[in-house]
């Protein structure tokens, strides 16, 4: 639910990059897991002590909650940053809801969901003793405006009152009006507009309270002050390195969703991808103990998985809410003919796209925006219903009524980045598809930079593009919003609104959704309009995207929840 061009420009940064990065950023999986299980993957019931090993291809760069931009509050994060709520720490469905975390409830709204309430649990302490209040929350939100911190999720500047125009505390002392602290256990939230998911918003790490007297400005992230289990005991090369051990102020009785078995978290990264999959595997020395945050198994490495039983059993698999899809801008030529988008719709192979990602056992058919959970809002509806396979006859059949009985030429932009989502791969497959249709696609390959400034731009959009989406939560709002609403199309920046939608009933019904604190009821209601808008043949959908990961044989207590899609760090045991 963005509306503006910053929001948007951070948002797709983040979808683009955290697929395969490490959870620092939204809108992508976090860690690995079993869709709806919970798994011992090791003997015996889990236990506390010993030292998680994590294995990563990136570093856990500013690792400062207002630079943090998060889902759920992140993995590694959320062990060191509490935030007023968090994400529900169950496998499955169960863990795609909101629920306390420094707070008592997950809010208390006004009728129009302009204002939310908060109160602070009692006994909440920081790493050094003092006690967390509600000034400590306002004040670590309100640093997230200061440009120097910038990189956060960045929905408050646009939801809260004077968000717009603030610049954070280093600049304006007096702080935000909107964020009122009437006591040392009450913080209220006064928003421009309804927001019934607000929520889900308090689980990122720019609402993890943060003492102003220990304030260091870009150097807080050094030693950030721990308000969760484990605090910072070193951070070399910014995040390369990273050791956090128990935070003894932390009480469990505060916090029911962090098991924190583990006596040490070491967080070794800069691991070239195939390193960190061989060394799970191997699982030799502290690496029997170890996990990974950011990296998938390819498809070669579980064929030779596959055939190992005992290495098979440590192999989570994860479903995201993430979809990858066609986009069309009708704004260009033949793309602004519905019976072409609708062509393309009946000619694509989505068995041959799926085989392109790596295959069933990492991505699943698409025929829906929304990915295929309850939580979104997923409704069940195939427009344009070509089989597993494609209809040509059908795709023939509407491009003679568009006026092209001979077939037309196309172009294809796609990324040349190996990732099996926007990649030469997909897109070969999207060109093979449809030439047994008449359509001959000529296929334009971008160096990912390139790649991504053309896809987003109003100016230099083509006409039809690879593309992909993630959530920031798991909700139909920032799911739908930023593609399809008329009012974040923008002309100066980064725009997702590919189709350059503005439709009045669209933007109407996002509002009037928005209005809605009673989240399954607001579901119905995106799954709804998904189904609408689709009718409009905007883009094509074609896969979702599932998450395979490996784990060292030690490790115990497995959780991966609908909301990352991975293993969720949090609950693992090591003994």
């Amino acid at each position: 639910m963005r509306h503006s061009s910053v929001i948007s420009r951070r948002v797709a940064a983040a979808a683009v990059s955290v697929v395969l990065a490490s959870g620092a950023a939204a809108c992508g999986p976090e860690d690995a897991g079993a869709k709806g299980g919970t798994s011992g993957k090791a003997a015996g019931a889990p236990q506390k002590g010993g030292t998680l090993t994590v294995l990563n291809n990136e570093a856990q760069t500013d690792f400062d909650p207002a630079r943090l931009y998060t889902s759920g509050g992140g993995n590694v994060p959320s062990l060191v940053f509490r935030t007023l709520t968090t994400r529900n720490r169950e496998a499955g469905a169960a863990g795609t809801q909101v629920v306390p975390d420094l707070a008592t409830d997950t809010g208390r709204p006004n009728k129009d969901a302009t204002e939310w309430t908060y109160t602070l649990k009692e006994g909440l302490k920081f790493e050094d003793g003092t006690p967390i209040t509600s000034a400590d929350i306002k004040y670590g939100i309100e640093r997230s405006f200061a440009a120097e911190l910038s990189g956060g999720a960045p929905y408050l500047r646009d939801w809260l009152i004077g968000g717009d125009t603030y610049q954070g505390p280093y600049k304006d002392e007096k702080g935000l009006a909107s964020i009122v602290t009437p006591d040392a256990r009450t913080i209220v939230f006064k928003l421009k507009k309804p927001e019934g998911e607000f929520p889900f918003v308090a689980t990122q790490t720019q609402f993890a309270p943060v003492p102003k007297a220990k304030d260091a400005g870009a150097k807080y992230e050094e030693h950030p002050v721990s308000s969760g289990p484990y605090k910072v005991v070193k951070n070399e090369n910014d995040g390369e390195h990273l050791v956090l051990e128990r935070n003894e102020q932390w009480d469990p009785k505060t916090d029911e969703e962090r098991k924190a078995y583990p006596d040490r978290i070491d967080v070794k990264s800069g691991l070239d991808e195939a390193v960190i999959n061989q060394r799970l595997a191997t699982s030799s020395g502290a690496d029997s103990a170890a996990v990974t945050t950011d990296t998938n198994l390819g498809p070669a490495e579980l064929a030779q998985i596959g055939s190992d039983k005992a290495l098979a059993a440590r192999v989570g698999t994860g479903h995201f809410g993430f979809t990858n899809y066609l986009a069309f801008n009708p704004k260009v030529k033949p793309f602004d003919n519905p019976k072409v988008r609708q062509a393309i719709s009946y000619a694509v192979n989505r068995t041959s796209v799926v085989n392109a990602a790596g295959g069933s056992a990492l991505a699943e058919p698409a025929t829906t925006f929304l990915p295929e959970q309850k939580a979104f809002g997923f409704t069940p509806y195939d427009h344009f219903p070509a089989g597993k396979t494609g209809d040509p006859a059908k795709a023939k059949e509407l491009l003679k009524e568009a006026g092209y009985p001979n077939g037309l030429t196309v172009t294809l932009l796609h990324s040349t980045a190996q990732n099996r989502a926007t990649s030469p791969e997909i897109a070969t497959a999207v060109q093979e598809a449809l030439g047994k249709a008449g359509i001959t696609v000529k296929l334009d390959g971008q160096e990912p930079n390139s790649f991504n400034e053309k896809r987003w731009s109003v100016k230099d959009a083509p006409g039809f593009f690879l593309s992909r989406w993630g959530a920031d939560w798991p909700a139909g709002g920032p799911f739908l919003a930023p593609i399809f609403d008329g009012r974040q199309i923008v002309t100066n920046g980064s725009n997702y609104n590919h189709a350059q939608l503005n439709d009045p009933a669209v933007n109407k019904e996002i509002d009037e959704i928005n209005k809605l604190t009673d989240l399954k009821a607001a579901a119905t209601r995106w799954g709804a309009l998904d189904e609408k808008i689709g009718e409009q043949a905007l883009d094509v959908p074609l896969f979702h995207p599932v998450y395979k990961r490996l784990v060292g044989k030690d490790i115990k207590n497995v959780v991966i929840s609908d909301w990352t899609g991975v293993l969720d760090i949090s609950q693992v045991s090591v003994k």
